[in-house]
């Protein structure tokens, strides 16, 4: 098993490109069931979540070309010749999304068996909404050993009007899917603004799938006899640029990030400009720059689109840990996405939790310590945290890093940090 060992105190300076986006190459790749054809996807960064859905394709009987071996951006998925519409668990548990291949899968080939999803412990994230709904829309569905075991009515399923109680991003996307291909008007209320969301619809329209309402709460989508297969270049990922911004922060220098999806990060950019650093865009470069000095203390509560997202709640908070004042985080979105305080408190943060609200304050200096990651985003805060840290830090569990990040640790090498992987 991998483990980081990360020594702070060395600013970054340079250019990294941003990688493509997690969040919206794996609703992609559960809409390759969709289409007759092959659909090809360019930009996708090389994760585990993905590695894992690649293979859940290919038990069900996909070929995904050419599986990932080290880096590979294109990737073509043709799922014409399915055979298998299940989703087994030995191949779900530590992957939320695996929830996304109901939809589809009942759309195509009226029927599914999907183990109830796993990933990261942040709290419940249940598919009930991906049920009730599905269910509008005609499906009957039976729970047993685990297992969502879903058929679609004779002659597929029927447009509804689908309304969620809370937003759901993945639930979103699980019937804009599912209602490419069903008979008759679809109409999701209170639907997912987030980016990766509309970077789902676009590519079903390149499909030939007809969907109105992109970007805002309220997306129609009128059903259609077939799909076809395209190539689609997925959106670049603003959490990894959000998290790269973060680093600078804590660890000062001058960092180019070419690629950044700007438009879908004013938020995260609005935070980190009250915090004191300089941001700067041209064009498709993010010029972040902070030399010297300490961060000013912001308070943040994350929020569906166009909010601050919660997945950029802890690298934020590892940058509050040394912000002059005091800063106050409160988590709406997932109940107990705090468990990487302790983890910063081992390297000297000074953090109170009441409920879902952190209250942080600045201190003068982190020390480096021996860390344990809970789940992605906790790991890319307890990274953020060692750059700043005086000492080394040794980071465990890095698993969970690879999940959702492009090589973090390369890229952060890239611009000049000391951070090397090593076996434990």
């Amino acid at each position: 098993m991998d483990r980081l060992v990360i020594e702070g105190g060395s600013p970054l300076r340079g250019e990294v490109k941003v990688g493509g986006a997690k969040n919206a190459a794996l609703p992609l790749m559960a809409a390759s069931i969709l289409p007759q054809g092959p659909l090809v996807l360019q930009n996708l960064p090389t994760l585990g979540d993905l590695k894992t859905m690649g293979r859940l394709l290919g038990f069900m009987g996909g070929n995904v070309t050419p599986f990932w071996e080290g880096t590979c951006e294109r990737v073509e998925l043709d799922m014409s010749k399915l055979t298998r519409p299940e989703a087994p668990h030995e191949l779900v548990k530590t992957m939320r999304a695996s929830a996304l291949v109901l939809g589809p899968l009942l759309a195509r080939y009226g029927r599914a068996k999907v183990s109830l999803p796993g990933g990261c412990a942040i709290g419940v994230r249940p598919i009930d909404m991906h049920l009730k709904a599905l269910k509008e829309m005609g499906a009957l569905f039976d729970l047993s050993g685990g297992d969502v075991v879903a058929t679609a009515p004779t002659g597929g399923l029927l447009g509804a009007r689908v309304h969620f109680e809370t937003v759901t991003v993945t639930g979103t996307e699980n019937i804009m899917m599912a209602a490419t291909l069903a008979k008759g008007t679809t109409t999701i209320v209170n639907a997912a603004r987030e980016p990766e969301v509309s970077d789902t619809a676009r590519a079903l329209i390149a499909m030939g799938a007809k969907i109105t309402g992109i970007g805002t709460d309220e997306i129609t989508v009128e059903g259609v006899d077939s799909l076809k297969g395209t190539t689609y270049t997925v959106m670049a990922d603003r959490i990894e640029a959000g998290t790269l911004i973060a680093a600078v922060a804590v660890a000062g220098g001058q960092v180019t990030l070419t690629g950044a999806p700007c438009s879908s990060m004013e938020a995260v950019l609005e935070k980190f400009a009250e915090a004191g650093l300089n941001i700067l865009i041209e064009g498709d470069k993010l010029n972040v720059s902070f030399e010297g000095g300490t961060p000013k203390a912001v308070s943040a509560t994350t929020l569906p689109y166009p909010g601050f997202p919660t997945d950029m709640q802890a690298q934020f908070m590892a940058v509050m840990t040394l912000a002059q004042g005091v800063s106050i985080i409160t988590e709406t979105i997932f109940e107990n996405r705090f468990m990487h305080v302790a983890e910063l408190k081992r390297l000297g943060a000074d953090i109170t939790l009441e409920g879902r609200v952190a209250v942080v304050k600045g201190v003068k200096g982190l020390s480096g310590a021996p860390l344990t990651a809970s789940d992605l985003r906790a790991s890319a805060s307890l990274i953020i945290a060692a750059l700043a840290a005086k000492g080394k830090s040794f980071l465990s569990r890095v698993y969970h890093l690879d999940r959702g990040y492009d090589s973090l640790d390369g890229k952060l090498r890239q611009l000049g940090a000391k951070i090397k992987r090593e076996k434990e």
